[in-house]
């Protein structure tokens, strides 16, 4: 620790650390440009200029570290001249055209100019003009180069956290100037990170552009509803329509960053599909209804399948209270437990909840990937959580983190990686189970003989034969590294093979745990609130807190709370409600917020067995596929249309706050499950968002304590388990079997997640073409051109698409995103098999549009203008 004095106040600050963060600490404001926390110092734009005692000239505060007993003056004549001259400089050629800029309101050189500059210019030579007219250099960015004042943060940022390298600079002097590739953006995120710390009107936002100014807006502090990661974003509203998306640069674990989908994707709730009214089905066709009739005729439907077998499935991007509540819904008025949180796979509860309740971290993602190792297990992150990656690359290149990637499809993170290993599609638990041998020998006598027999000899397996030099490395860097997290994708869920890769992360946390590396895990969500709605009990065998429903004491207690008898039987997972549903044993089928037609593998099955169930009941916000062959829909808010709260990948739960009305005749979700438990004759309490987060805050251990009121800016923490994990090993996995064709996967495109964004209006301007992605080795084999029109060919089924090479790809992969509803692409894909094996050739045509299968004729209207729906 060193000591330094800033305008006569002495603080001591870690040795290292820079006057302007010293300055910070104090509370003294010293102006800057170029300057951001997450970025290296510049320190060209001279704005933070002090007065170290000592030194001739005036030192960058930014740049200039501390030494002990340094003395810094901050507002002197000189630093305030030299402050004035520096921003005479910026003005002598930047144009004054504030009343059309939109950055005007809220423009750092205007500012700083208020505050710091001359009170007349000395410069009164013609202004420097780089371009009479505005370039839009991508359909969500425009650029007035001219307003550019060279700070360099947009390039730094594209480049330092992004990782897209997508801006740059050209020319020298006063004639710099930033700019695409080309003049383009066309290769980049689209994230608009670079608007948000442009700190003038240089760089801007195209859909925003000329539509209000920041003091006509009503702003909202919120959560992103796009993934696990759980940005914090501010809406801006206008009159109460949605105008814009910016960050805080101060809060949440995001600061100034966004990506894509969360800056410019939440145009989708004002998307065309929106349902205006509830709908019934008369006569074969889905038409639109008051409430009341829709009441009606449920209250006669209801009584007549209450014999059969019930089931219900809710999304994962709802709210917390959303999310408890239709569980309670489900098991105290319907008298199930079949229930369920994902319509894309089956979840292995009995693997999962040990291996969350044991070792899940839940602590800020920030500090974990601070570690000595760190191990990103499965998906690719800079397209699933592209926010994460930022933070994964800041810790790979600043802090030095040790980066281990072992995952089917390459990703951006690879770059920054100390090992990367390549597995076959579906091949992590294989892979894993290679990993855990070499852990298992390091260790040694500390693990039993019986343990080190069951985990297998390192160097065996068929797995070696490919990747063992870089399985080497990442074992060694494990071995080696004082400290370890694992991150995993949410899309080893999808495999058969899930339980054993779930399986062998057990065992690598329990070896890493005997080796005193202390381990820690984290999922990495592509959905709002996934391990929220596993907190909240949307399981079949699982109570709210992840709590087996065979737990006597935990079956009471939610029976005393509850004041009602509870089923004390595991229920069907979703893949077993279809079932059901096939086998005409399913009475009625409640489905919120979610589209399994649309995501659940194999379609054609899915439909039949959709349409077997006796009442089929879907509430939604948007006009679904599976909405499309519903006995009664009813329209629910949507994202920004009701209060509630996120429990994002780290753990922390977060407020999402309402900025609109419900539009047309919606109702916001638990209202309407108190109309559907009042057709029961019932009411589940309480009922209000507030009572319901109280209730969840008594009986979930985790979220034990927790009060709204609390939970702040930045959210609150949930609890991590307080008992030790079960010693438990299991044996490895057989590797795939190697079959020579190739295997498709499926998962989330960097501007698209699920089917949500398809109703963004902007995103689709973006990315409006789904795409096939293979590499280049594969496609030469078949003579296809990046840009081919392809065909897709399963045993199931077919599908066309452009081609997109990478060349990073390994042989024998092919990937599809999920997110196209003109795709139908679970059309190509069977019940528990995973990946697919698939055959691509070239074709011509274009994607095939095809109307939503079993959509009544009165619907028609709500659909058009769907993406993929009719036309």
């Amino acid at each position: 620790m060193v000591n330094i004095t800033i305008d006569g106040q002495t603080l001591e600050v870690e040795a290292g650390s820079t006057v302007l963060q010293a300055a910070e600490r104090l509370g003294i404001a010293v102006p800057t440009f170029c300057y951001m926390k997450r970025l290296p110092p510049l320190a060209s734009c001279r704005m933070c200029l002090v007065e170290i005692e000592g030194l001739r000239r005036l030192q960058p505060s930014c740049a200039t570290a501390v030494t002990d007993g340094m003395v810094v003056r901050t507002n002197t004549p000189l630093i305030e001249e030299t402050r004035a001259s520096m921003l005479d400089m910026l003005l002598a050629n930047h144009p004054l055209d504030c009343p059309i800029c939109d950055k005007g309101g809220e423009c750092e050189l205007q500012d700083m100019v208020m505050a710091y500059g001359p009170r007349r210019s000395g410069f009164h030579d013609s202004k420097r003009v780089f371009h009479s007219k505005d370039i839009r250099l991508s359909p969500v960015v425009i650029m007035n180069v001219n307003r550019c004042i060279q700070c360099q943060r947009c390039v730094r940022m594209c480049e330092e956290v992004v990782g897209a390298v997508a801006l740059g600079t050209v020319e020298k002097g006063m004639d710099t100037a930033v700019t695409g590739f080309e003049g383009s953006l066309a290769s980049c995120d689209q994230c608009g990170n670079c608007i948000e710390v442009c700190p003038v009107g240089a760089l801007m936002s195209f859909p925003y552009r000329y539509k209000a100014r920041p003091w006509d807006l009503a702003e909202t502090d919120t959560i992103c509803p796009h993934c696990g990661t759980g940005c914090q974003l501010t809406v801006g509203a206008r009159k109460g329509e949605f105008m814009r998306v910016r960050s805080d640069w101060e809060h949440g674990m995001n600061r100034e960053t966004l990506c894509v989908r969360g800056r410019f994707g939440l145009d989708f709730i004002d998307g065309s599909a929106r349902i205006k009214r509830p709908m019934i089905r008369r006569d074969g066709a889905l038409v639109p209804v008051s409430w009341e009739e829709a009441g009606a005729y449920l209250r006669q439907r209801l009584p007549a399948v209450e014999s059969k077998a019930c089931g219900g499935l809710a999304s994962p991007r709802l709210p917390n209270e959303a999310l408890y509540q239709f569980q309670k819904l489900m098991r105290t008025v319907f008298r199930t437990n079949s229930i369920d949180c994902s319509s894309r796979w089956s979840t292995p509860v009995d693997t999962l909840a040990p291996l969350v309740a044991g070792h899940y971290a839940r602590a800020p993602l920030e500090e974990l990937i601070g570690r000595d190792c760190v191990l990103v297990v499965g998906g690719n992150v800079t397209e699933e959580n592209p926010v994460t990656e930022y933070l994964l690359r800041d810790a790979a290149r600043r802090r030095q983190a040790g980066l281990l990637m072992l995952s089917a499809r390459p990703s951006r993170l690879d770059a920054d990686a100390r090992a990367v290993v390549r597995v076959p599609p579906g091949g992590e638990a294989a892979a894993l189970g290679a990993v855990v041998a070499r852990l298992a020998a390091a260790a040694g006598p500390a693990l039993s003989g019986d343990v080190a027999a069951m985990i297998g000899e390192p160097g065996s397996g068929p797995t070696m034969a490919a990747g063992g030099d870089q399985l080497d490395r990442l074992a060694t860097a494990l071995t080696d590294g004082g400290s370890v997290t694992l991150l995993v994708s949410a899309d080893i869920l999808r495999a058969p093979s899930a339980r054993a890769t779930l399986e062998q992360i057990s065992n690598c946390l329990q070896v890493l745990r005997t080796l005193g590396k202390a381990p820690a895990i984290q999922f990495l969500f592509d959905r709002a609130n996934q391990l929220g709605a596993w907190d909240m009990g949307v399981l079949p065998s699982a109570l709210p807190g992840l709590r087996d429903i065979g737990d006597n004491a935990a079956h009471a207690a939610f029976e005393r709370a509850w004041g009602v008898a509870i089923p004390s039987e595991p229920g069907a997972d979703f893949d077993a409600m279809l079932d059901l549903c096939d086998n005409g044993k399913m009475g009625a089928l409640y489905v919120v917020g979610s589209d399994p037609l649309m995501c659940y593998p194999d379609r054609h099955f899915v439909q039949r067995a959709l349409a077997a169930a006796e009442l089929l009941i879907v509430q939604d916000a948007f006009l679904t596929d599976t909405a499309g062959l519903a006995d009664v829909v009813l329209p629910a808010a949507s994202y920004g249309e009701e209060p509630g709260t996120f429990t994002n990948n780290e753990g922390r739960i977060q407020m999402v706050r309402k900025f609109r009305e419900p539009a047309f005749e919606a109702r916001g979700n638990l209202a309407i499950f108190d109309f559907v438990a009042a057709l029961h004759d019932q009411v589940p309490q309480p009922s209000t968002q507030g009572e319901i987060f109280d209730e969840i805050a008594r009986l979930v251990p985790a979220y034990e304590g927790l009060t709204q009121d609390g939970l702040g800016r930045d959210g609150a923490f949930t609890r991590a388990g307080r008992t030790e994990p079960a010693l438990r090993f299991f044996a490895p996995p057989p590797a795939p079997a190697v079959t020579g064709r190739l295997m498709l996967i499926v998962g989330n495109g960097l501007f698209h997640n699920g089917y949500l964004t398809g109703h963004s209006e902007i995103l689709n301007t973006v990315a409006d073409d789904p795409y096939v992605e293979m590499g280049a080795q594969d496609a030469a084999e078949r003579a296809l051109l990046d840009g081919d029109q392809v065909v897709v060919r399963s045993a199931q089924g077919e599908l066309t698409a452009k081609l997109k090479l990478n060349r990073r790809f390994p042989k024998g992969l092919v990937f599809v995103p999920e997110n196209y509803r003109a795709l139908r692409l679970n059309s190509l894909m069977r019940r528990g098999e995973y990946p697919c094996p698939v055959e691509v050739e070239r074709a011509p045509g274009a994607v095939g549009v095809v109307p939503i299968a079993g959509l009544g004729a009165g619907a028609q209207d709500f659909a058009q203008g769907l993406p993929g729906g009719p036309s």
